[in-house]
């Protein structure tokens, strides 16, 4: 019976396509499944990511393909679903991951640049959830799994459009979640992480001397990665991928307004503050450059252990709060 278990949770042979894994949580989430056997097709506007991205799943003797496409591109999408078809005729798992953020002050970040944020994430997983799950439907299986992040639930201050494709992303897969509900075999995963300690936040844009570090709650990306596999050897509609994602939306949704308004006045003081005015479109409109690496800094246990204990310190004042409102 142990036997059978671990062959029915196996993933090795299978064909998985990851969107933007080049840096980041998408490089972890490639070097994770890479690392469980499966095919790997490395998707990213950039070459020099997905060259190395490949290389390391060819050192561990998997197949590996490289396919460079931008994601708010539908032809390009298209491209990926047929190139990662040409490897054994299937697609077993499709990771929508790639994305991009600007963050600064709404009507000083310029429009090209919002509307590049909503086509590469929003319109980007509509591309890639159209291509995969008419490939699902043909084959009668597949996960399709979506790396949303807690910004479909709660605001990222002085982001709004990142804000706005997130919450669209985010309410047009529990749709699709429905419209597949009659087949057992094809699944729909939302992950909900919250900030990461990737390159994401080394590579977003930033204007009005927006200028935020990684804060010492970030959480791991390859954790990240790994709730991926999870998802993928146990398929679910929803997972937070640590207690500090989990954590920071349900104290949104007890406190909404000052969870927004204390978070917009931090970033609104340090930006005043910020003598470097700078505005940088970061990879919005271009290719990820250097860094192209799995962290933003280099891990610590002490910053990890301060993170849980800075979260358990805030759940406690929300409970306060929470039961000081009730009398």
């Amino acid at each position: 019976m142990e036997d059978i278990t671990i062959q029915e949770n196996s993933l090795k042979g299978k064909n998985v396509v990851i969107t933007g894994a080049s840096s980041g949580v998408g490089r972890a989430a490639a070097e994770a499944f890479a690392k469980e056997g499966c095919n790997i097709i490395a998707v990213a506007r950039g070459q020099k990511g997905i060259n190395e991205i490949v290389a390391f799943c060819r050192e561990l003797n998997v197949l590996s393909i490289g396919v460079i496409a931008d994601m708010s591109i539908a032809e390009d999408v298209e491209k990926v679903a047929e190139k990662a078809l040409e490897i054994g005729g299937k697609i077993d798992i499709w990771v929508n991951n790639a994305g991009v953020m600007a963050s600064g002050k709404f009507e000083e970040i310029p429009l090209e640049i919002h509307q590049q944020v909503l086509k590469t994430n929003l319109f980007g997983y509509m591309y890639g959830a159209y291509n995969a799950v008419k490939i699902f439907k043909k084959q009668n299986e597949g996960i399709l799994i979506n790396n949303i992040s807690i910004g479909g639930y709660m605001p990222a201050p002085y982001s709004a459009v990142y804000s706005a494709s997130k919450h669209g992303i985010r309410g047009m897969m529990e749709c699709l979640q429905g419209e597949i509900s009659n087949r057992r075999n094809i699944h729909i995963c939302n992950m909900y992480p919250q900030l990461q300690n990737s390159t994401g936040n080394l590579h977003s844009a930033k204007y009005s001397g927006f200028d935020m570090k990684i804060p010492f709650i970030a959480s791991d990306p390859r954790e990240t990665a790994a709730g991926m596999v999870e998802l993928a050897k146990h398929p679910k509609k929803d997972l937070f991928p640590d207690f500090r994602a989990a954590a920071l939306t349900n104290i949104y949704r007890l406190f909404p307004k000052t969870v927004i308004n204390t978070a917009s006045a931090a970033v609104r003081f340090k930006m005043k503050h910020n003598d470097a005015k700078e505005d940088n479109p970061g990879n919005v409109l271009t290719n990820s450059k250097e860094p192209l690496r799995v962290y933003g800094k280099i891990p610590s246990k002490t910053s990890n252990s301060l993170g849980i204990a800075f979260l358990a310190g805030l759940g406690v004042s929300a409970a306060l709060m929470l039961m000081t409102r009730k009398l």
